[in-house]
């Protein structure tokens, strides 16, 4: 998978520096992949779950979220959001353009 874009990985890491390792472990298992669908996604992240249209990792023992919207198509993953879980729990990141409730 092409993942857009890591910087906003690194920007989160930075403020939450336990987070590096979870992430990049994350980012290296999702270039690798080549998921077809959810099915397959869940396969490598079965915690990870479809919220309306985006795919919701947990990260770092459920400590963070990385909101993201996966084009399997394309092969594409596009970095929404990473959070934490207090964030996370707010729910603006359903303010988000690309969310579309179902």
């Amino acid at each position: 998978m092409h993942i857009i874009t890591r910087s906003r990985l690194t920007q989160f890491w930075k403020k939450h520096p336990d987070a590096e390792t979870s992430l990049r472990l994350w980012y290296k298992l999702t270039t690798l992949a080549q998921w077809q669908n959810l099915a397959e996604l869940r396969q490598l992240f079965p915690s990870a779950d479809l919220v309306s249209n985006l795919i919701v990792f947990n990260i770092g023992g459920n400590k963070y979220r990385l909101i993201a919207l996966v084009d399997y198509e394309y092969q594409k993953v596009f970095i929404r959001h990473v959070l934490t879980h207090a964030e996370y729990d707010k729910q603006n990141w359903k303010n988000d353009a690309w969310f579309t409730e179902s």
